[in-house]
């Protein structure tokens, strides 16, 4: 689940979701609602490692998911973890998508994600 294909790749079969591109001006980036109009319950971005803070050059893929904020302020203490990139800091985070975070984990954030945002 380390990579953007495996996260929708995921959605779509646990929760057939199909990708949704809802930023003219940022075309890789993808929301992943509840059904053609529902809310988000996840955003996969490609974003520059500078606005995240990360070193080195280049984008990394991150997947913002929602999640009580005691749960956002513990695991932004761990590897892998960010202050959410676009979204609400106190309930949504970001997970980076480089191996950093085991896919059990990820895809566990990700159903919690789905419920919270139901």
């Amino acid at each position: 689940m380390s990579n953007k294909q495996s996260v929708l790749g995921y959605a779509k079969k646990t929760y057939h979701t199909q990708p949704d591109h809802p930023f003219h001006h940022f075309p890789g980036y993808i929301a992943l609602r509840h059904g053609a109009a529902g809310s988000w319950y996840a955003l996969v971005m490609n974003v520059p490692r500078e606005r995240l803070g990360i070193p080195g050059a280049g984008a990394v893929d991150v997947l913002d998911v929602k999640l009580p904020p005691e749960k956002v302020q513990a695991l932004q203490k761990k590897p892998g973890f960010l202050p959410a990139y676009h979204m609400d800091k106190t309930h949504w985070i970001s997970i980076v998508l480089d191996d950093s975070v085991a896919d059990d984990l990820v895809c566990s954030l990700m159903d919690e994600s789905f419920e919270l945002t139901r």
